[in-house]
């Protein structure tokens, strides 16, 4: 035997994954049923995190699994290289260093940004190793390689001449501390306090005003009208009159238009269009004049006036300062309303109308809908995929520029004589129109989105026919989280049907989002954040992964608490000594038929075929809690707690060998199910076993043999396992001593020689005494039709244990009542977390067993 007296998990998690790598075991071979992950790459900003963690090691699982089904599979690995993300990042490190992107210019930003692309993806590869992902690392791609960019060329030119990219004026979401424009999904909206500023515009030539209730009184600087609801009786003889815009002293007019809301503020509105997104629409309608009043950081511009180079929140305090002093101000109200801010910096969104490129995604959007309407594509949890059409329903146009320097430069360039556009695949060294040399790029680059929208097809070798493409596309599975849907998955959906005219995988796993163990997001500003690699380096990476699986129940966010990752590093552990201990016991073993086999051996032989089932049903329907708590079951509960202990009786008799066998089989056939969720572990203690074979990565999944379940064996010994809980629990609660073993009695149906021997050593029972009925002295541990099972009391001072009996029934009772109570109470089960009504719901139900207990062995002792 090879193996170390304690689960050290430093020693041996680099130790096999080298060993992995080296023998080539994640590189597909190009035979078999292909099973396909494209990897959601991570973005090349810097550590990942448990977020990452939960989804490599779904995925991990998946092909682990597959790959011991027989299928051909690849995973193939990637990095993002997340335009906005990186830029922030190296420009915040240029910032430290006092300098600006600016100074450096474009070519040098780029290379420099190069080399951090470099050092992250290199850090990144190094976790994913860390995390045991089977990812086959020789076909590793990233958003901005060579291959890649070329696919991102084609794609944009191919829409572009088929009309469906189209550049235009429009309004867009602006990120002032990015300097970016970002799509209506990189938006996040949150409720936030406000005030609401009611404030007078008199009507010009004659007496009297409007009163306009505004949340953003700096933009008045760009108003261009007041709005009524045609509607609206109190302001029907003001339409088509005009006002003075205050601090301004600008005439605008009073138009009607249904877009007003009659309930909100005074029924009247101040129209901006240029910073406003249904101003914008109302403008369009009436041929309204636009005005911008900001700069690229939010700063008030030359059209400002006196406010010209104000902050736009310096620039509010100072506004409503003027009015008030002037007497514009007639109030404010505290209010809460939904404001959008960035998704990478959180700086407050503000809308602009600018020239934009824009993908037209109506018409595409089509065999994306149809595709899940008809399940073609099927969404796991099924509730997303409610969520997914809602939003193909109602899609709006693609903003797809970004005004930054890292990225997919957009494919365009403009002709310095002539004005031509021209769009291309490769880079023209003249005017096709006039033939001018001088041409200009575009100076923007594409949403960190449209490379990855190709990301199924791209990383197989498209626009190229390469042989990959064709044995590996469409892709089996997307693991991923909601938060990506929009983003990310729908716009794979739309263009694989639109460029390889097939759906890009078949199935949308979502898994649930991680919180703190209080329900908090996980962030830096809590400091609540968990490193999946510092747990590892502290648990192990095999206990980290059982965790995350353990607790990925579907359709619920999970709750991590540190303690977690403790217990199942204590799993770990149970796993390692119980296999050390049948290992110990293998002297003298050969492999034989299982034949001649004992109550026991029948027992978990059935119990493991089972075990097989449902874990292999689990795996199928993305179960994975269910499939890692089956496993964790099986293995501690039954396997250790009752079939080592029961083959202890064995191990020293004629019948050594046959539970040799068992022994061998059982873990064998265990280390394979566990060998997704714990690769590392299930592998260094398989090939400690006396089995043939390579490798476990490469050993055959389990298959339940339906010749071997013996129901009347698994009831037999589940009988015998009541029997000896009974007698165990009537000794704890009776504090009865237990070194010297006990007598007990059976009244009815007499035990069997092998149930008799079984329960002597699992409850250091000394005699069995079979009577006719209860004794006097004793204490109910079990009774069914057949049989009662009793303890012996005779030796006890049953005085002092009725006392204690009774006052543990009374404080039990009141646990039980204030429970019952507790969950009878509409306002606890509308306001609690699902946490603590779950906890009662537990409280209550062990209280009433330990009751039923408790109070049949004070009938017995009275």
């Amino acid at each position: 035997m090879d193996l170390g007296t304690r689960y050290t998990p430093e020693q041996i998690e680099k130790k096999w994954y080298a060993r992995w790598l080296e023998k080539g075991y994640f590189t597909p071979k190009g035979s078999g049923t292909p099973f396909v992950i494209v990897i959601p790459p991570p973005n090349i900003t810097g550590r990942i995190h448990m977020g990452h963690a939960l989804n490599i090691t779904l995925q991990d699982i998946l092909v682990r699994y597959k790959r011991m089904c027989g299928f051909d599979t690849l995973w193939l690995p990637g990095e993002d290289h997340a335009g906005i993300a990186t830029q922030n990042a190296v420009e915040r490190f240029l910032e430290s260093q006092g300098k600006r992107r600016e100074e450096l210019g474009r070519n040098r930003f780029v290379e420099l940004v190069w080399q951090w692309a470099e050092k992250y993806r290199t850090e990144i590869r190094q976790q994913i190793e860390t995390l045991g992902a089977s990812v086959d690392w020789t076909r590793e791609r990233f958003t901005l390689d060579e291959g890649l960019s070329a696919a991102v060329r084609k794609v944009f030119v191919e829409l572009y001449r088929r009309g469906l990219i189209y550049k235009g004026k429009y309004m867009v979401n602006w990120c002032p501390r990015c300097k970016t424009v970002l799509s209506d999904e990189e938006v996040e909206h949150e409720e936030s306090k406000a005030k609401l500023y009611y404030v007078k515009y008199p009507l010009c030539g004659e007496d009297g005003y409007i009163a306009v209730a505004t949340t953003r009184p700096e933009t008045m600087l760009g108003d261009t009208a007041v709005a009524v609801n045609p509607k609206d009786e109190r302001y029907r003889e003001f339409v088509g009159k005009k006002v003075i815009l205050p601090l301004v002293n600008k005439e605008i007019p009073i138009i009607a238009d249904e877009y007003v809301d009659l309930e909100f503020g005074t029924g009247a509105v101040k129209i901006t269009p240029s910073h406003d997104p249904n101003d914008f629409e109302v403008a369009k309608r009436h041929n309204l004049p636009f005005l911008e009043i900001f700069d690229d950081e939010a700063r008030v511009n030359e059209n400002g006036g006196a406010y010209r180079g104000l902050d736009r929140y310096k620039a509010r305090e100072k506004i409503v300062q003027d009015l008030e002093t002037n007497g514009y101000l007639l109030k404010t109200e505290d209010i809460s309303h939904a404001v959008g801010h960035c998704y990478r910096c959180e700086s407050m969104i503000e809308p602009r109308v600018m020239d934009q490129w824009f993908v037209s995604m109506k018409p595409l959007a089509e065999k994306a809908i149809e595709a899940v309407e008809t399940d073609q594509i099927r969404f796991v949890p099924t509730r997303w995929k409610k969520v997914y059409l809602h939003w193909m329903y109602n899609v709006r146009d693609w903003c797809i520029s970004r005004q930054l320097w890292w990225g997919h430069r957009i494919p365009v360039w403009y002709c310095n004589d002539c004005g031509e556009t021209i769009v291309s695949e490769k880079d023209p060294t003249q005017c096709p129109k006039c033939g001018s040399k001088s041409l200009t790029q575009d100076e923007d680059v594409l949403d960190t989105w449209f490379s990855s929208a190709l990301w199924p097809f791209s990383t197989l070798g498209w626009p190229e026919k390469t042989d990959d493409l064709k044995r590996y596309y469409p892709t089996s599975v997307l693991v991923t989280g909601f938060d990506i849907i929009f983003f990310w998955v729908a716009r794979m959906i739309v263009m694989g049907y639109e460029f390889m005219h097939d759906k890009p995988f078949t199935d949308v796993y979502i898994h649930q989002l991680i919180r703190d163990k209080y329900g908090r997001k996980m962030s830096k500003s809590l400091g609540n954040g968990i490193d999946p690699i510092d747990m590892s380096l502290k648990y192990g990476m095999d206990p980290v992964r059982f965790t995350l699986a353990i607790l990925a129940a579907q359709g619920s966010d999970i709750k991590l608490d540190e303690r977690y990752f403790d217990t199942y590093r204590k799993f770990a552990n149970k796993i390692w000594n119980a296999t050390r201990f049948a290992l110990i016991n293998l002297e003298g073993y050969q492999e034989k038929q299982l034949e001649g086999l004992s109550l026991a051996d029948r027992w978990i032989l059935t119990r493991l075929q089972k075990t097989v089932n449902t874990v292999t049903q689990a795996l199928e329907n993305y179960e994975f809690n269910v499939a890692a708590r089956s496993i964790y079951e099986f293995f501690w509960n039954e396997f250790c707690d009752w079939y080592i202990e029961s083959a202890k009786i064995t191990l020293n008799s004629d019948a050594r060998l046959t539970t040799q066998n068992v022994l061998v089989k059982v873990l064998d056939t265990s280390l394979r199910l566990l060998h997704p969720f714990t690769p590392f572990l299930a592998e260094e203690l398989w090939q400690n076993l006396p089995i043939a074979g390579e490798s476990i990565t490469i050993a055959s999944w389990p298959k339940a043999n339906e010749m071997i379940i013996d129901n009347t064996a698994e009831r037999e010994f589940e009988k015998i396992m009541q029997i000896v809980r009974g007698i165990r629990n009537v000794r704890a609660e009776l504090n009865m001593p237990i070194k010297n073993g006990s007598k007990i009695y059976v009244v009815g149906q007499s035990l069997s020689k092998e149930a008799e021997s079984l329960i002597k050593h699992l409850a250091n029972v000394e005699k069995i005494e079979v009577v006719s009925k209860k004794p006097a002295s004793s204490a109910t541990a079990y009774f069914d039709e057949q049989q009662h099972i009793y303890v012996d009391t005779a030796d006890m001072d049953l005085t002092a244990e009725i006392s204690r009996l009774e006052k543990n029934i009374e404080k039990l009772s009141k646990e039980r009542e204030w429970q019952t109570k507790k969950l009878s109470d509409d306002s606890f089960l509308s306001h609690a977390s699902q946490e603590a009504i779950e906890d009662a719901r537990n409280k209550l139900l062990q209280a009433e067993a330990r009751l039923k207990v408790l109070q049949q062995i004070l009938e017995d002792l009275k």
